[in-house]
């Protein structure tokens, strides 16, 4: 069974990450998506509320399960018997972070491999932070996360 891990903060999860975890879905047995607290970021959602947000956008993919990430993404995907990280890149400078991160867990765990998945064309502009700048000018981000983050951010549609 192939099985891959795509860790991330998710908050909030965007349309950009379900294309990348749906993108993932046709290509691995399972994928998992752990969910992490990113100390450098100031969260919208609780780490629980972006488990059952992602749970939610995802339900009608059979092979994707959920869950948070407490400690070292490494020791999270070595519990679920994973050898396989993915992670989404948008740009250049997504691209060097993303090196940096694989390079370092590639230290911590030697078995463990990174894989860059590169975001759909119409996605690469799109991140969470941009997702929370938005939402504190009220801008209508309908286009740019599912309609169930709307929901919770208390948007009209």
């Amino acid at each position: 069974m192939t099985k891959i891990v795509y860790p991330g903060s998710f908050d909030p999860i965007t349309n950009g990450h379900l294309d990348i975890i749906k993108r993932l879905s046709r290509q691995f047995d399972q994928v998992i998506v752990g969910v992490a607290v990113n100390s450098d970021k100031n969260p919208l959602f609780t780490i629980d509320k972006r488990v059952n947000l992602i749970n939610e956008v995802t339900d009608s993919l059979d092979n994707v399960s959920v869950e948070s990430i407490n400690g070292l993404t490494v020791d999270f995907v070595k519990s679920k018997n994973a050898s396989l990280i993915a992670r989404g890149v948008r740009n250049i400078n997504d691209f060097n972070d993303e090196k940096v991160l694989a390079n370092t867990n590639k230290f911590l765990e030697n078995n463990i491999e990174t894989m860059l998945i590169f975001s759909s064309p119409k996605f690469e502009n799109l991140s969470s932070t941009s997702i929370k700048q938005l939402v504190n000018f009220k801008v209508d981000i309908s286009s740019l996360v599912p309609k169930k983050v709307l929901k919770e951010l208390d948007y009209n549609e």
